[in-house]
């Protein structure tokens, strides 16, 4: 049973507009000293309007107390363990934010002049240098602004380089235990997707693959460590199958958080590979962005690389656009700098033996987790765990309970819930990843909640199936909510969307 519950301390926030009363403001101003003129009459009478429909009046010290009771209500990694697995939610140390802020970086305009550039240019090179040592790749481009941004790039470029052989083929083939965006991204590019079944250790089968690997596959889009937490162990035999048909290999980089500093995806046979810097190189993470998803290549790929290149002329750095096999552009100006800049310090405060280290402790907590939890959720493959562990709902489902009860009863323990119901091969999956940020104490913490609630599920599982029982607002019928979402207040709505109302 629970020791400790999670309780918030401020009551229920209404909305901003339900504190709004007619002529409230957040402001005062001094009386004019100048004539006043209409602004109709400067601005011209089709550019104003009395008064914003609906607009909430409040004053400054409502909009302060509303926004700081609000942010009480958020989970942050500040507070706790983020243990969503395949997302790396780890935490990201304070001093890449004070670089990133750097006068000189922060305020570079992509339009200044190349010779106002050069520290922010050796930002990019020295970035693309340790990506490329770390990846075991020959290049490095940056300009992709997202993970899935990052595989349309690399598709884009295997598909230049079959074209110029005479024919571009028409196939990907997508291993079950891939990123789902894997799929999605070679449907956008023109393939076709054939998926590829996995054996029962988690692994790509190594005969199905040959018979699905024919003159029609462009290539493979592999995920390594894949989506279930499992090391491809038969990575170098998986490359020579297609490289022997002329077909290339991609790699989704979102798990290199447990390769880095240990094993190199160039050292395998990878031609092109991505990486999420938010996942790998703790940047920022989530919020719709600005993110980044480097992608490495290999020699055979570097002509099709995004333009433009940099390039060092004289001691000097400047942008190369006479690249006549280039895909283009696929990012305006060079990638989300900011968030570049932050990579790199996190790389060069770590230095090689630091990053090896991260990688080492991710893989060493997630096996801790692991053994913990094996007596009491069933793993869902039995071959050993890299960074993050997946679980099945198998024996909690006897009682009726499945994994999305289980993530919201987490919550009544004070933890943000696990990641729920995926991958999507193993059936009611638990998948954990507690990253190498977090101490043993956290963990201890997280498993004892974990193992608190299979007890439940034997003792009383109706406690678990109405779960969450400490939060503001309970269960809410999710079907509905995705079904026929709110998404614009109106007044009349008031009460229905008020947290005392649910």
């Amino acid at each position: 049973m629970i020791k400790k519950v999670s309780r918030h301390i401020v009551q229920n926030e209404p909305l901003l507009f339900e504190l709004s009363s007619p002529g409230k403001v957040g402001y005062q101003l001094p009386e004019l000293d100048v004539p006043e003129v209409s602004a109709e009459k400067v601005l011209g009478a089709e550019h104003v309007r009395d008064d914003i429909e609906d607009f909430p009046e409040v004053s400054e010290f409502e909009v302060l107390r509303h926004f700081s009771r609000l942010s009480t209500w958020n989970y942050a990694i500040d507070l706790g363990l983020y243990p969503l697995g395949s997302c790396t939610m780890k935490y990201n140390p304070r001093v890449n934010e004070l670089v990133a802020r750097t006068e000189g970086l922060a305020w570079a305009h992509p339009y200044q002049p190349e010779e106002l550039s050069q520290g922010c240019m050796e930002v990019i090179a020295a970035l693309e240098q340790a990506l490329a040592e770390i990846t075991g790749m020959d290049a490095v481009t940056l300009q992709p602004a997202a993970g899935a941004h990052g595989e349309f790039t690399g598709i884009l470029m295997i598909r230049a380089l079959l074209e110029t052989r005479g024919n571009p083929r028409k196939k990907i083939l997508v291993p079950d235990s891939a990123h789902g965006t894997n799929p999605a991204t070679a449907t956008a590019i023109g393939y076709s997707v054939e998926n590829i079944k996995s054996n029962d250790r988690g692994m790509v089968d190594l005969a199905v693959l040959e018979r699905a690997v024919t003159e029609d596959v462009a290539g493979l889009m592999i995920t390594n460590p894949n989506t279930v937490g499992v090391f491809e162990e038969n990575i170098r035999k998986i490359c020579g199958i297609l490289h022997d048909k002329g077909a290339l290999v991609y790699m989704d980089g979102a798990n290199m958080n447990a390769l880095v500093g240990v094993a190199r995806p160039g050292d395998f046979g990878i031609d092109v590979m991505h990486l999420n810097l938010h996942k790998t190189f703790s940047t920022p993470h989530g919020g719709g962005g600005p993110g980044s998803g480097a992608v490495a290549v290999a020699k055979v790929l570097t002509p099709f690389l995004p333009s433009p290149r940099l390039k060092r002329v004289n001691d000097r750095w400047s942008w190369n656009y006479d690249l006549p096999q280039s895909i283009g552009r696929v990012r305006a100006f060079y990638g989300n700098y900011g968030v570049l800049v932050r990579a790199l310090a996190y790389i060069m405060a770590h230095g090689g033996n630091g990053l090896r280290q991260a990688t080492l402790d991710a893989l060493l907590n997630a096996n801790y987790l692991r053994k913990l939890l094996e007596p009491h959720y069933e793993i869902a493959y039995k071959a050993p765990s890299m960074h993050e562990c997946v679980f099945s709902d198998d024996r909690q489902a006897k009682k009726g309970i499945r994994t999305g009860d289980i993530a919201k009863r987490l919550i009544d323990y004070g933890f943000h819930p696990y990641t729920v119901s995926f991958p999507l091969i193993v059936r009611g999956a638990l998948m954990i990843e507690p990253t190498e940020t977090e101490p043993k104490r956290e963990l201890d913490l997280f498993a004892d909640a974990m193992i608190s609630i299979a007890k439940e599920i034997e003792e009383n599982p109706e406690l678990v199936r109405n779960a969450p029982h400490s939060t503001r607002t309970p269960r809410v019928d999710e079907v509905t909510a995705a079904r026929k979402p709110i998404v614009r207040w109106k007044p009349e709505s008031k009460a229905s969307l008020s947290p005392a109302a649910d």
